[in-house]
């Protein structure tokens, strides 16, 4: 069995149904990492509802542990621009 590497930087983005409509972070992400070198990407998990429906939407970012309500585009430029 051989073991699976879990990326440096990772985004677990909650898909129910309030948080699944907010895209724009998601968008943002995706072309962050179409500009970056192959290293520097930040994978992008789905997740089922994380039952923070009225905090929508909801991010939990790696390897910081951190989670984020209200995530919008500036919030995780933010959160990026730290790493």
């Amino acid at each position: 069995m051989s073991k699976i590497a879990f990326p440096s930087k990772a985004v677990f983005m909650c898909n129910g149904s309030k948080c699944g409509k907010h895209k724009e972070v998601k968008k943002y992400i995706k072309q962050l990492n179409k500009e970056n070198d192959k290293e520097e990407k930040i994978e992008i998990f789905k997740m089922e509802c994380s039952n923070r429906c009225k905090a929508a939407p909801i991010m939990f970012f790696q390897p910081e542990n951190l989670w984020v309500e209200k995530a919008d585009v500036d919030s995780c430029k933010k959160l990026i621009k730290k790493q």
